[in-house]
């Protein structure tokens, strides 16, 4: 039987915990925090992302944080607390999902850039993205 994307979404929603604006600061705050925003390059040059996030595009995101693929990237560790977001929290959960499939243990999704920006959370400004693709 097919699956639809509103059933993956619900799956991952089901095993990611969805966070608040302002429940993300706190755990930032308590450190070895890492926030990824999995929107693509061009997303992130018009609005920039939440100060301190790196940007790995949702299709990159399991090279990126497989320690045995050869584009890993350091920044991933899965004794990290992992923090998602995109463009609507659509994308994040499924992010979420994939890294708890990858074993990582603690991984939120904070869901949409616009909420943390709504609720002034501090954002770098636009620039280039980190990445170029793989």
């Amino acid at each position: 039987m097919a699956t639809t994307l509103k059933q993956m979404i619900e799956a991952a929603d089901a095993v990611v915990p969805r966070i608040t604006p302002a429940e993300a600061r706190e755990l930032i705050a308590k450190g070895h925090a890492l926030v990824v925003d999995v929107r693509d390059a061009p997303e992130v040059e018009k609005t920039g992302k939440i100060a301190g996030a790196i940007n790995v595009s949702r299709g990159m995101l399991e090279f990126r944080a497989d320690p045995d693929s050869p584009y890993h990237d350091k920044n991933f560790s899965k004794d990290k607390t992992v923090i998602l977001y995109c463009a609507s929290g659509g994308r994040s959960a499924l992010a979420g999902k994939l890294l708890k499939d990858l074993g990582y243990e603690r991984v939120y999704n904070l869901g949409a850039f616009k909420d943390w920006a709504a609720a002034g959370g501090p954002i770098d400004a636009a620039a280039p993205s980190d990445r170029s693709a793989a």
